[in-house]
């Protein structure tokens, strides 16, 4: 009898345990299964290194991202490997739940960002760029481009040195090595583009090149027009003539350019960027050229031509003579006053 009795009590607790057991995981399950509150999908969660379960369920509730964030110990309990989350930062998704933000967390797949450094501008505004891009860790904000281009590697100005592209980073990268990686880019871009330049090129050096396709970066867009533009460029310095592009002499200017060049601007001998006055090639690059504009310096058009105008459409008049090209300035003066 006494033995029935205990049987009884031990099934009886058994039945209430595995009860609460049932509860508690039913609970739970509803807890993981709870969509998190998430204002947008541009949302950030950054979980610093180090971060203990105490510490997440603390940082949760200040983000207000989920009711009852107390039951995350319990949650790491069940299921062990959920506790085991990696630092970084992370995008939220709308309608993701405790679980999903969870294993995001454990994955350790950091969210992406992008920064986009724009051929044909100058480091300078590259620079700026880099200073106000969210995510990155500033280490530059003091140093000049002379400095910075000495932590390139670089030796001389790092105008024309970066290569244009869209480069994708997680959070904290630093500053300088996204700059680093534009380098890298560019240096081998040149070297590839030297290597299968066409012969007889008027050009001492890879870098010589490199001045050349920032030149013709800042005259024209225009992707059919850029073999042509280098042609030109090509064709005077075969002859000794003065390239005599105004990009120069802008660059040269720098912050005193009103927006107009004038014409003691062209005669200016202390502008070492005037190429109305200097022989050959400015001293650096005047921007960052993109490949095609380097594609284009090692490999231009075969013409005669010697000169170049804006013909009031987007694009240029090409002439093989002075004569010819007074025309086509002519043109473009009476296309811009609205002449007929």
């Amino acid at each position: 009898m006494i033995k029935k009795i205990f049987l009884y009590t031990l099934l009886t607790f058994m039945v209430i345990g595995g009860g609460s057991v049932g509860i508690g995981y039913y609970f739970l399950h509803q807890f993981s299964q709870q969509v998190i509150h998430v204002s947008n999908d541009n949302q950030m969660f950054v979980l610093k290194k180090g971060t203990s379960v105490h510490q997440l369920v603390v940082q949760i509730n200040q983000a207000h991202l989920m009711e009852k964030a107390y039951l995350l110990p319990y949650l790491y309990k069940l299921n062990p490997t959920l506790g085991t989350i990696k630092a970084g930062t992370y995008q939220l998704q709308s309608h993701m739940t405790v679980d999903e933000f969870l294993k995001l967390l454990v994955s350790g797949k950091e969210s992406s960002f992008s920064i986009q450094f724009v051929e044909g501008k100058r480091a300078k505004d590259w620079l700026i760029v880099l200073k106000n891009t969210p995510y990155i860790e500033q280490t530059l904000k003091d140093k000049s481009p002379d400095d910075i281009a000495k932590l390139l590697g670089i030796e001389g100005s790092m105008e024309g040195w970066l290569s244009p592209n869209t480069y994708l980073y997680t959070a904290d990268t630093v500053d300088i090595d996204i700059l680093k990686r534009a380098y890298r880019t560019m240096k081998s871009n040149l070297q590839k583009i030297w290597d299968n330049r066409d012969s007889n090129l008027p050009y001492q050096s890879p870098y010589d090149l490199l001045i050349i396709a920032s030149i013709i970066e800042k005259e024209t867009g225009i992707s059919s027009e850029r073999a042509n533009v280098a042609s030109v460029f090509v064709n005077r310095l075969r002859l000794k003539m003065k390239l005599q592009t105004d990009p120069t002499i802008i660059y040269g200017l720098g912050d005193n350019y009103s927006g107009t060049i004038k014409r003691s601007d062209l005669t200016d001998t202390n502008n070492p960027y005037n190429t109305y006055v200097i022989e050959g090639l400015p001293p650096t690059p005047i921007a960052m050229p993109s490949l095609a504009s380097l594609e284009a310096a090692a490999h231009p058009a075969k013409t005669n031509y010697l000169y170049f105008v804006a013909n009031g459409n987007g694009g240029h008049t090409f002439s093989n003579t002075y004569s010819n090209h007074q025309q086509a300035v002519n043109e473009y003066r009476r296309l811009t006053r609205g002449g007929n």
